[in-house]
């Protein structure tokens, strides 16, 4: 979906990145021409942190929320 996002404003008359920013998570969609703004995330805590909150809650312990950095790549679509 994110590789054919920036052709969708061209269809009602619009252009990217003049007219509206088209961005996407984690560079999947890196090769796209024009380039989408990715958000970057760290996956190698994303899944650490996913573990230790999923062993917390078969031991019993409440839901816990865990903020992790993430980064803006400002690309030609933005």
């Amino acid at each position: 979906m994110a590789r054919g996002a920036p052709a969708a404003p061209e269809l009602a008359g619009g252009r990217a990145p003049q007219d509206v920013a088209v961005g996407s998570f984690d560079d999947f969609a890196a090769a796209s021409r024009p380039a989408l703004l990715p958000i970057r995330q760290p996956w190698d805590r994303v899944s650490s942190e996913l573990v230790r909150v999923l062993l917390n809650r078969i031991d019993g312990e409440p839901p816990s929320t865990e903020l992790l950095p993430t980064e803006l790549v400002l690309r030609e679509t933005a």
